[in-house]
């Protein structure tokens, strides 16, 4: 787990209908979802790069919780879930789920920074065999992590102490302020980004863009499939393309790519 601990390795979608959405994201990011075979009164599906699941859909039994939407959520690996709980607790931040277990799975607790922002420790249960993981840039893998935070210094500084996560270059987007890159480690290549989030945005949030072909292409698949756009495609700081949509039931949603 030290590998691991303090990095993203889990992304999870809460919808409203899980058949629908992962037709969806298949026509869109190529994802293969089969589903996970564990017990519950709803499906929890697992989406597949080749033979190696990089994330889950699933319906909370009774519908998404009141005040809640459907929406991705990020899983930041740790050593140990309880003792993580604690040091957010301890930061001034909150606990929407206590720590527990997923039998045969692991041990989760979803949490929040001090601005709102939510995301889940998690610790995997020890398995015999881990299958083989998609290499990172891979169609189909998540190639960007971004925190629309409710203060960019003192969210970095939380997830800093937290993590050990380093700042790497800070890009001046003018009067959007400062979008800041970070790394897992000192020296480390970039994973993501965090800026203050602008004043028409209600709320803190993380965003996870999926590795896709081509911005575009995936773009017009996702607006044939009933898609919103919610920021057209265009060229970012390093080349990279990126789009922005809300899915059917409501998500919204990320792709990057090196090709427009």
């Amino acid at each position: 787990m030290s590998e691991t601990n303090g990095r993203f390795g889990w992304y999870e979608l809460m919808t409203t209908d899980v058949d629908a959405a992962c037709a969806f994201y298949a026509k869109v990011v190529g994802w293969t979802p089969t589903d996970s075979g564990m017990p519950g009164p709803t499906p929890y599906m697992i989406l597949n790069v080749g033979e190696a699941g990089v994330g889950g859909v699933f319906t909370p039994e009774g519908g998404c919780p009141e005040g809640a939407r459907p929406g991705w959520i990020g899983y930041i690996f740790v050593d140990d879930v309880d003792a993580y709980v604690g040091k957010v607790v301890e930061a001034g931040s909150s606990v929407f789920m206590p720590a527990d277990d997923i039998p045969g799975v692991g041990r989760f607790s979803v949490v929040a920074d001090p601005y709102g922002a939510v995301f889940t420790l998690f610790k995997p249960f020890p398995r015999d065999e881990i299958p083989p993981q998609p290499a990172d840039g891979a169609p189909g893998t998540f190639g960007w992590r971004e925190l629309m935070a409710g203060d960019l210094e003192g969210a970095f500084s939380f997830y800093s102490k937290l993590f050990g996560w380093v700042k790497t270059q800070a890009i001046d987007m003018g009067p959007m302020g400062t979008y800041q890159l970070f790394a897992y480690e000192a020296g480390g290549p970039d994973i993501g980004g965090m800026m203050t989030r602008l004043p028409d945005m209600p709320v803190s949030f993380w965003n996870y863009y999926a590795q896709v072909d081509s911005a575009s292409a995936a773009r017009d698949r996702a607006l044939a499939a009933g898609a919103t756009t919610m920021m057209d495609v265009h060229q970012v700081p390093g080349g990279s393309w990126i789009y922005m949509g809300q899915d059917p039931q409501g998500a919204g949603f990320a792709v990057v790519s090196q090709a427009q």
